[in-house]
């Protein structure tokens, strides 16, 4: 007769309240490490598909044995890819110059995506897939807007300065294999 019945121990209110104002400050520390994050990830899903874009073009060109045009416009934010038709233009032999032996090996152009007089590639194109470029990235051409790749993988080379916030990629296309590179800046 002279036990205590035992008594369950808890948590006071003190102690719970000093546990919700360090997860509160836990928290509040920890959240914008998070939106930056996040962002940055944004930031790199977006390169990587504009990269992707031109990786595509290539395997494309590689693939059914056509040039392939890849064409950035800035100020409509959009990047299109479209097939070159006919011969490659890549591929075109050039006349040898003059005092060296042997017989000029220029073909006679079938279609207009012969190289005009100023060595561009005329215009008359199929195009395959237009893509937009989020509003959020702001991209930049500083070797020229537009890539084509030839039918063995080599490219006429470009270099993309790509900017979210405060987050800088450079999207490179080497001039001798076509190859896409992307790195942080």
């Amino acid at each position: 007769m002279g036990q205590r019945p035992e008594v369950a121990r808890g948590f006071t209110l003190l102690e719970l309240i000093i546990t919700l104002a360090v997860l509160a400050v836990a928290m509040a520390v920890v959240t914008p490490a998070i939106g930056r994050g996040t962002e940055s990830l944004r930031a790199r899903a977006e390169v990587a598909g504009f990269a992707a874009t031109l990786r595509h073009a290539r395997e494309q060109a590689i693939t059914t044995q056509r040039s392939y045009r890849v064409v950035v416009d800035t100020d409509a934010r959009k990047i299109s890819v479209s097939t070159l038709p006919g011969q490659d233009p890549m591929s075109i032999s050039q006349p040898r110059p003059s005092g060296q032996a042997g017989p000029r090996s220029v073909t006679s152009p079938s279609d207009s995506s012969w190289p005009n007089d100023s060595g561009d590639v005329l215009k008359k194109t199929e195009v395959n897939e237009t893509r937009a470029i989020s509003s959020r990235l702001v991209v930049e051409a500083l070797q020229g807007s537009e890539v084509i790749f030839d039918t063995r993988g080599g490219a006429n080379g470009g270099d993309f300065k790509l900017t979210a916030g405060d987050i800088v990629y450079r999207v490179t296309v080497d001039r001798l294999t076509g190859r896409v590179r992307s790195s942080r800046e």
